[in-house]
């Protein structure tokens, strides 16, 4: 394996528990290092619930259901409750899965002693540098060490995201080298920059809205946590959407809008609000369900007297208002970049594997898992199921191939897949 991040770790446990003979190579000093700070150092280890169509791909999408199927929510818990001996426990605001523990470090641990017990061997500071196919096997290069030869190589290197955790795009060049179609990468779940705005001054504001990024090549669009920060947005359905707005960055790309209904009310709830009731003011209306200081700037950006009471409000300002709360557009100047993306967007494409076993259809042997595939979720343990089952399908493939060949030990490779 290259990589004993998540999908590496996971790939390496399987291909082990096949029969094959197993060495985990890891370029930093410790590994599962985007496990560790997962979560808020809690690691979101699955969601509590999947919808397949959150997921967002350049590739196929029946490719990615199939993928997404192939391990079951229910056996991925059951897993890690006992195989693994992590109690879980569910989050039911977030609709996310925690170690009861909420400890990352459980995590990370409990899979690489799984690992270790499963027969695999763990090397850490061993930063691959290059895989290359050799009479029928693998010669994998190791940055100041021998090379290796293995029958199969699982690449878990991970994306370009969070580079302080070591990740590289290493996993990325060597798939393009050996010749694999590739969909542009981009920063995915990653905050948006917004200078100079109305908002400004509202740096620690939080609450749950619905925003949608739109342009005319693609929608997303997310109901969650939102945060204003001094620099922007950020929070759960500010990251969710963010890819819309990296994407439309692009030179020659269409340009994006983002799109915020600030409370679960419509146009017509918002009418019912906003009727007259005695002497009750705008103001008041609006911090029924907004944060007060929210609530102030969309009356300015709406143009309405605070102090005006409902029943003087007229009929234009009442459409204005009501337009501001359930569609506003929100200004927005870029995004955090890789620096503070969750994810990688882009990658391998779908179609250059075998959705059950995750092997390269070019090169016989070469297996790839986790964020190097052209495939990302939301917010909320869905990337980490994705780097799971991917990582098992990998994993139970090449070592089920590897043991029955009875030759040296399969190689992965990965700095935090």
């Amino acid at each position: 394996m290259v990589g004993a991040g998540a999908a590496g770790t996971m790939a390496a446990i399987f291909a082990a528990k096949s029969g094959a003979e197993v060495v985990l190579l890891e370029g930093s000093k410790d590994g599962g290092r985007k496990i560790l700070i997962s979560g808020g150092g809690r690691c979101n280890i699955l969601p509590m619930r999947v919808g397949e169509s959150r997921f967002v791909t350049d590739s196929s999408a029946n490719t990615l259901r199939r993928i997404v199927r192939s391990w079951p929510l229910a056996e991925q818990r059951a897993f890690f409750e006992n195989d693994v001996g992590i109690a879980l426990a569910d989050e039911p605001e977030s609709v996310k899965v925690f170690p009861a523990s909420h400890r990352a470090r459980d995590v990370r641990d409990g899979l690489l002693a799984l690992a270790a017990r499963n027969g695999a061997s763990v090397q850490m500071n061993a930063r691959v540098t290059d895989v290359v196919p050799e009479s029928g096997r693998w010669r994998v290069e190791i940055a100041g060490r021998e090379p290796m030869v293995a029958d199969a190589v699982i690449i878990a290197c991970g994306g370009l995201s969070v580079p302080a955790t070591g990740s590289d795009g290493a996993g990325l060049a060597i798939a393009r080298a050996l010749g694999h179609e590739m969909h542009p990468t981009y920063a995915a779940l990653t905050p948006i920059l917004a200078a100079g705005s109305s908002f400004g001054a509202l740096s620690g504001v939080s609450l749950t809205v619905t925003l949608t990024a739109r342009s005319s090549e693609r929608t997303a669009t997310a109901t969650g946590g939102f945060l204003f920060t001094h620099r922007g947005y950020s929070g759960p359905a500010a990251l969710d959407v963010s890819h819309v707005l990296v994407r439309a960055q692009v030179p020659g790309a269409a340009p994006a809008t983002l799109i915020a209904r600030w409370t679960s009310l419509g146009d017509a709830e918002w009418t019912e609000a906003l009727k007259p009731s005695g002497t009750r003011t705008v103001t008041g209306a609006l911090r029924t369900e907004l944060p007060e200081r929210l609530a102030a700037v969309l009356l300015e950006i709406a143009n309405v007297d605070p102090a005006r009471s409902l029943a003087e409000l007229r009929r234009e300002e009442r459409i204005r208002l009501i337009n501001t709360l359930v569609r506003c557009e929100l200004p927005w100047a870029g995004d955090e970049g890789y620096k503070k993306a969750e994810v990688t967007g882009g990658g391998v494409s779908l179609t250059e594997i075998d959705s059950r076993t995750m092997e390269s259809r070019r090169h016989r042997g070469l297996y790839f898992c986790g964020e190097v595939l052209d495939a990302f979720g939301p917010i909320g343990g869905y990337n980490f199921l994705w780097a799971w089952a991917t990582g098992r399908a990998a994993g139970t493939a090449a070592g089920s191939g590897a043991a029955s060949r009875a030759a040296p030990p399969s190689a992965a490779s990965s700095r935090d897949a």
